[in-house]
């Protein structure tokens, strides 16, 4: 069995002491809010492939995360680092909006041809943020609207536009004061809560949208996540999605879907709106779409694409490194591994095992509620919160990293995680979960 598809073998305790002394010397390097650093970690990787990590000390363990739901298609798979190195060796820089790469072409084409309906006009950016902002700034010159909806609890990216859109007061709360102030929040209505929740959460666009008309930043977008990640990966409602499409075309709203952690096979389809059969207006990608490169894109329709004026020489949103090269070949890799190995259907199939498992714990009273689709679950122990920290902490030390998000453990392993590797990973946590 080749490392990649190893169970934990741990050498040290964790963290080791190569993780202990590189935590000392980032300590002194780098701003003290980036990396938690204190007696529980954090391990330093210096290898990975599949759903393993080799840390400094040469623990392997299992990753549960897929590094924040990248690593689709594993960590450092072979084909995406084959591209890469071709690409590298040729060209690893264009001129972007001036004079582009080649490999631009292909990917945005490849990207178009994949999305459902008639996205097919893309921007490019490096991160979900980023790609965000390109359909929040697409939506506002497509409207003459700039206001916007978001929902409570969901989450976009940290950069001002992008962090004007989130949720969470933690985030928001230091720099309040510098936001974009035309943004209304709604309720999320999470699958399994009250009948009424979807009601009540598109009559609060409604409103919200109606009233903004009089104001000074009237509505023009709604953005939302299909499936909430760092909220803790919940799931809306049935008729939620479908709903607010509706709501979007009767109110003249532009619709636009972030689906940075849950596209491209994560949920079990290529992307998590394909469960409710609703096409948004503007598509925004990120995560795992390089493979583990920094790449992301928003697709939208050419009506709403072409508010955008033509480009005089000077391209009003650009970036330097739009459409890396390296970059693009290492998107056009990973789809084809996506495609070729079949981890859209796997991640569906594996993902009804984890139901399954969790299923029996909760009846067991071991957790409190669990949720998800695909490769995209969460599991509330019971206990809630202190509860899940404490189990991740367990696992990490049984050679399972796997992340909380909010009161739950999130599981969004590569799709290429073996049978054998999940089971195992869910036994560790099974062994640390809260007796009845």
């Amino acid at each position: 069995m080749s490392f990649g598809e190893l169970l934990p073998d741990l050498r040290t305790s964790l963290p080791g002491p190569r993780s202990t002394e590189l935590g000392v010397r980032l300590s002194r390097v780098e701003s003290r809010n980036i990396t938690r650093i204190d007696a529980g970690g954090p391990l330093f990787w210096s290898e990975a492939a599949g759903a393993n990590v080799r840390d400094a000390d040469g623990n392997i363990l299992i990753d549960l995360t897929g590094g924040f739901g990248v690593s689709a298609a594993g960590h450092a798979n072979p084909r995406v680092a084959e591209a890469v190195g071709r690409q590298a060796a040729r060209l690893t820089h264009g001129l972007g909006d001036v004079h582009p790469p080649v490999v631009k072409v292909e990917l945005l084409e490849r990207l178009t041809a994949l999305t459902p309906g008639d996205l097919g006009h893309a921007i490019l950016s490096a991160n979900g943020g980023d790609a965000v902002e390109s359909a929040l700034k697409t939506a506002a010159l497509a409207t003459g609207r700039p206001g916007v909806i978001a929902f409570r609890d969901g989450y976009h990216g940290l950069g001002y536009g992008a962090l004007a859109v989130t949720w969470s007061p933690r985030f928001r709360e230091p720099f309040r004061r510098q936001l974009y102030p035309g943004v209304r929040f709604a309720p999320f209505p999470e699958a399994g809560g009250d009948d009424q929740s979807s009601a009540e959460s598109l009559l609060a666009v409604r409103t919200e949208a109606e009233a903004s008309r009089q104001g000074e930043h009237p509505v023009g977008a709604v953005i939302v996540e299909p499936v909430q990640g760092r909220g803790g990966v919940k799931v809306p409602t049935s008729d939620f999605l479908p709903g607010l499409r509706d709501l979007c075309d009767e109110l003249d709203l532009v619709l636009i879907l972030d689906e940075v952690y849950t596209g491209l096979g994560r949920t079990g389809r290529w992307f998590a709106c394909e469960h409710w059969d609703v096409i948004p207006d503007l598509l925004v990608l990120g995560k795992a779409l390089a493979g583990g490169l920094p790449l992301s894109a928003t697709l939208g329709r050419a009506a709403l694409m072409e508010a955008w004026p033509p480009s005089d020489g000077e391209a009003i949103h650009t970036s330097t490194f739009l459409g890396n090269p390296v970059a693009c070949a290492a998107a056009l890799a990973h789809l084809d591994e996506i495609e070729g190995l079949g981890l859209v259907e796997r991640a569906d199939r594996l993902g009804r095992r984890i139901g399954q498992r969790l299923d029996e714990w909760a009846h067991q009273g071991r957790v409190s509620s669990h949720r998800g689709l695909g490769l995209m679950r969460a599991v509330v122990p019971a206990g809630g919160e202190h509860a899940a920290v404490a189990v991740a902490s367990s696992a990490l030390h049984a050679g399972v990293i796997v992340l909380t998000e909010g009161d739950a453990l999130a599981l969004t392993p590569p799709l290429v995680i073996t049978e054998a590797q999940l089971d195992h990973a869910l036994g560790v946590i099974e062994a640390n979960l809260p007796t009845a």
